[in-house]
């Protein structure tokens, strides 16, 4: 039915340039995003060294896999403040529960700091963890929409040595009925 209101050799060309512009597309979107995270990561100027990594070369995390190395520590580190959101809830307001960043009281599984200091060190650490996972991801995203976009300038590619094929037999059926 279709073959009839357009011949397929055009439907295949078509679907062959919509997903060549389709892919460049998406490369341009991963490659574009993918910079402005970075740069937006080197914005915030968070040391290599907060990691373990060499800051004596002044480099700033900008690329996933410092980001995860980073973001592992900060957790390892929270995690040593309390093992849980929950677990570290349990001593405001007296021992009653919730969050009070304002608690002068002795944080009892570390005397040196106050529940308030505790709960503060933990969130802060907290953010600062999820900032650094959601540029892990978010770079990991930018990366398979690259491919993507890859991938289907390569669909194109072979839909148009489809179109090819398909217009030279064609050309060799008109000759034959031709002759």
């Amino acid at each position: 039915m279709l073959g009839k209101i357009m011949p397929l050799s055009r439907i295949v060309m078509i679907m062959a340039v919509a997903a060549i512009v389709i892919g460049i597309v998406f490369i341009y979107m991963g490659v574009s995003k993918a910079k402005y995270i970075q740069d937006q990561m080197v914005a915030e100027k968070v040391s290599v060294s907060v990691y373990g990594g060499n800051a004596t070369t002044g480099g700033y995390i900008d690329n996933a896999a410092e980001a995860q190395a980073a973001a592992d520590r900060i957790k390892k580190h929270r995690q040593s403040i309390a093992p849980s959101y929950g677990n570290l809830t349990s001593y405001g307001n007296g021992g009653k529960g919730g969050y009070d960043p304002i608690s002068t009281d002795p944080y009892p599984p570390n005397p040196k700091l106050t529940i308030g200091q505790a709960m503060l060190e933990y969130t802060q650490a907290l953010n600062m963890e999820n900032y650094l996972y959601m540029g892990v991801f978010a770079l990991g995203f930018t990366q398979a929409v690259t491919v993507i976009g890859v991938f289907m300038i390569l669909v194109g590619i072979a839909l148009m040595a489809v179109w090819a094929a398909i217009r030279k037999k064609k050309e060799a059926e008109v000759k034959v009925t031709s002759t």
